[in-house]
């Protein structure tokens, strides 16, 4: 005679449990942005930011804080108004996205962009855009595709630093 044990039928899909929160960030969280952000200012990912500047654009930000209260991710996002090219109404631009390095691969990223998305639907954007100098495949599993400059809002394309060769990505909301 044989005998099973029975057991319960595995999850397909099953997300797993996040392990951080996402709000807007403070004022007072500016030291902490700087702080996350600085390791990808010393490899060239992001641009360098005085904290006075996080303090000012706090509000621009969303972070992903863990259990403990640490901070994960953040990532700001800033509206404009669409390129002539592109027509229409204000648009989003996604910048300083970043995620602690302990924390990478564990949803974070996905979490932030998510809210992200979620924030620009939220505020009647037509689309967002962003620059990378990575490959920016988490962008791209999102639904951004590559652009121009020139569909880009202006005052923020003639922000771009052309030595950083960073790719433009954008999509609809």
């Amino acid at each position: 005679m044989i005998t099973a044990t029975p057991r319960p039928a595995p999850q397909p899909h099953a997300r797993p449990v996040p392990t951080h929160s996402v709000r807007t960030a403070r004022r007072e969280d500016a030291p902490a942005l700087a702080e996350l952000s600085r390791p990808f200012v010393r490899s060239g990912a992001l641009r360098e930011r005085p904290v006075s500047l996080y303090a000012a654009h706090a509000a621009d930000f969303l972070v992903a804080e863990t259990a403990d209260g640490a901070f994960a991710g953040c990532v700001g996002l800033r509206t404009h108004r669409a390129a002539p090219a592109a027509g229409g109404g204000p648009v989003g631009v996604v910048y300083n996205f970043c995620v602690a390095e302990d924390q990478q691969g564990s949803g974070v990223g996905a979490g932030l962009l998510r809210a992200v998305l979620a924030a620009s639907h939220t505020q009647g954007l037509g689309a967002l855009f962003t620059a990378t100098t990575g490959g920016g495949g988490l962008f791209l599993r999102y639904g951004f595709t590559p652009t121009t400059a020139r569909l880009a809002p202006p005052s923020w394309a003639a922000s771009l630093d052309p030595r950083r060769n960073a790719r433009i990505l954008t999509t609809s909301v």
